[in-house]
């Protein structure tokens, strides 16, 4: 049975083959097509990106770059760079049909041992143009799946929490005396995409 998170709260991890998937449903009349860009950040131990690479998102599926010689992006290959591939941007919600809306699959046994921490965050794409935040988002969550199994293993409802927030920190994998543990986060913040990245890299900005 999958345990259900509450926020803050902290589960081991015994498996190695899993799936964040992350869900939501934009309320009905907002005017416009609700695009929530999920985003993983694959961080050192001080919490910093070691290189751009290290960012996974709709432009960089799987550490190897937007580009046509991209395995990845040709043939949804599981592995990636690191061990870590995201399944794709869902621009609108409207493909998921009651499903995960993006997923990031991880394969914790590929991860460099220099990555100590997954940070799952889900943003809004161009919120200020159509005055959009997560108040005008239900049923929210993340969840674990097992690959092996294909069982849930956890899932974190956010349910209610934000209001005027454009960007919700989801949860986070992060290693401890070598046992890996997740951590439901649920932390709001009125920022974009970018805020994260200024955040965790000092390099050039990336697009």
């Amino acid at each position: 049975m999958a345990i259900n998170l509450q926020k803050g709260q902290k589960i081991e991890l015994e498996l190695s083959k899993l799936t964040i998937g992350l869900g939501w449903d934009p309320n009905e009349g907002t005017g416009h097509d609700f695009d929530l860009d999920a985003s993983a950040f694959l961080l050192n131990e001080d919490r910093k990106l070691s290189s751009e690479s290290h960012f996974i998102f709709y432009n960089n599926l799987c550490g190897l770059g937007h580009n046509e010689n991209n395995p990845c992006e040709k043939n949804g290959c599981t592995n990636g760079e690191f061990g870590v591939r995201h399944t794709g941007d869902d621009p609108d919600g409207s493909s998921s049909d009651g499903d995960d809306d993006e997923a990031i699959i991880v394969d914790l046994n590929l991860l460099p041992e220099s990555v100590n921490e997954l940070l799952f965050v889900v943003t809004i794409d161009d919120f200020e143009t159509r005055k959009q935040n997560f108040g005008q988002v239900r049923n929210s969550y993340i969840r674990i799946v097992n690959n092996v199994t294909n069982e849930v293993v956890a899932k974190y409802e956010l349910d209610e929490d934000f209001s005027i927030e454009t960007a919700v920190e989801f949860g986070r994998l992060y290693k401890r005396n070598s046992q890996w543990k997740f951590e439901a986060s649920g932390i709001g913040y009125k920022e974009d995409l970018g805020y994260f990245v200024s955040k965790h890299y000092s390099g050039e900005v990336i697009k």
